[in-house]
């Protein structure tokens, strides 16, 4: 029997999956966290399995399909092998299966950028150290609905005040939320609770914390699924850091912990905060300008940052405390952790995970202290600590300054992350806003 009869008879259970699937979604990250790939019918996908080329300047194009890098080399391919573990239904199109993809280089072909590898890399690193990371996010979005006659032409889709952990009709009015934390259980991405947030049709998912590539994984498929179910459904989600001049903006909160041989390292003597926590957090606030290029990925990011936002305006920690980049909250025993709280929800998961362990290993293993916790409100105190970058070039410019951080990404990704993002800044530089407009045109 061929593999391709074999897969056809296995159609109604393929992989443990329910029957019905016909087609295979294999998705991968680019370096700005958007989904790419190619849905493969399932009779095809035995041939699939060798793996999918695409050309990998898809890593070096921007948001305007301009492939910013890639020419030099002839625009070679790549290979998305899929990693049929990650398989999974998607209820808003039950026809289909997805999976995420390992990519690689053709034989013989230059280095890739790839978000997923890199993260295995410096997991690899850890477990050197017999440390296993521990992650938990948290990300926000706001629900719009595309509306010409609107400012941007998008319109949000429950505008009312004082919504925050309010559920049900009122913050739901068309059971989509309801309907979505549903489907997104039954997909196993570990979405333990899903409310409207603070500003007019924002939402947040908390998901289950695990291990790191795992977390990761769950994230991005979390956010191309809310993207796709809201899609399905008439409606625009976004995850970018301040959609509305109006509102606060929407952040990917990440707490960490770090593992060995099955309990919390983070832990010291007598179930109180450890020195492993200390120096991995003197590692992040070290590298925190460096990092927020990868954390803060776009111009509108840094429109978020802003005193009384509750989003970090200067790089420190405090205990339990919300104004601080690094919270470490009141739970001890298995829950002591850290939760970076400054990354925006546009970032790409895989790379704001990455370089925020890179940071924190680099702290452990110089044995960095920490500075001393921020007491009270961290935006209205003499001495915050360093302020982090006021917008995204001038994190890039932090970031090619950062040896440490630079070679942790290594320089694929490196190197095509700040040519694609230096050609986004310049983009913006030349771009005449509404505001400009708004300010000046009438008087001067």
């Amino acid at each position: 029997m061929t593999q391709s009869k074999a897969l056809m008879e296995e159609r109604d259970g393929f992989a443990g999956l329910d029957g019905g699937v016909e087609a295979i979604r294999v998705i991968y990250p680019d370096l700005h966290g958007i989904a790419r790939g190619k849905d493969v019918p399932l009779r095809e996908f035995d041939r699939a399995r060798e793996g999918l080329n695409f050309c990998s300047a898809v890593m070096a194009t921007d948001l305007r399909h301009t492939p910013v890098l890639g020419g030099g080399e002839g625009y070679p391919d790549m290979v998305a092998v899929p990693d049929e573990g990650t398989l999974v239904r998607l209820p808003w199109e039950p026809e289909v299966a997805c999976c995420l993809a390992d990519l690689h280089p053709v034989p013989g072909g230059p280095p890739i950028a790839d978000p997923r590898g890199l993260l295995r890399k410096v997991l690899a690193e850890y477990e050197e150290l017999g440390l296993q990371p521990v992650v938990g996010p948290e990300l926000e979005f706001f629900l719009v609905v595309e509306d010409p006659a609107a400012e941007a032409g998008v319109r949000r889709h429950l505008d009312r005040l004082s919504m925050v952990y309010t559920v049900g009709p009122q913050a739901d009015p068309d059971a989509f939320v309801r309907r979505l934390s549903q489907q997104l259980s039954a997909m196993d991405l570990g979405a333990s609770s899903m409310n409207h947030e603070f500003m007019n049709s924002q939402y947040e998912i908390n998901l289950d914390h695990g291990a790191a590539l795992d977390a990761a994984d769950r994230a991005f498929l979390l956010r191309s699924s809310v993207k796709d179910a809201a899609a399905r459904n008439g409606l625009l989600a976004t995850f970018i850091g301040k959609p509305f001049n109006d509102q606060g903006g929407s952040g990917f909160h990440l707490h960490v912990s770090l593992e060995r041989d099955g309990e919390n390292a983070f832990v010291g003597p007598e179930g109180e905060v450890g020195d492993l926590l200390r120096w991995f957090t003197a590692g992040v606030i070290e590298h925190a300008s460096a990092a927020m290029a990868f954390l803060n990925p776009t111009v509108n990011a840094y429109r978020r940052l802003m005193p009384d936002s509750l989003a970090p305006t200067h790089a420190n920690w405090g205990w339990d405390n919300r104004s601080a980049m690094v919270r470490v909250p009141a739970e001890r025993g298995g829950s002591t952790r850290i939760e970076l709280r400054v990354a925006d929800s546009s970032a790409n998961p895989y790379l704001a995970t990455a370089v925020t362990l890179i940071a924190g290993l680099d702290g452990i293993r110089k044995r960095t202290a920490p500075p001393e916790p921020v007491v009270g409100d961290a935006y209205h105190l003499d001495a915050p600590g360093p302020q982090l970058p006021p917008s995204l070039g001038a994190a890039l410019d932090a970031l090619e300054a950062d040896e440490v951080l630079r070679a942790g990404v290594g320089p694929e990704v490196a190197e095509i992350f700040l040519a694609v993002k230096r050609f986004e800044v310049e983009r913006n530089r030349a771009w005449v806003s509404d505001w400009e407009i708004d300010e000046y045109l009438r008087h001067l």
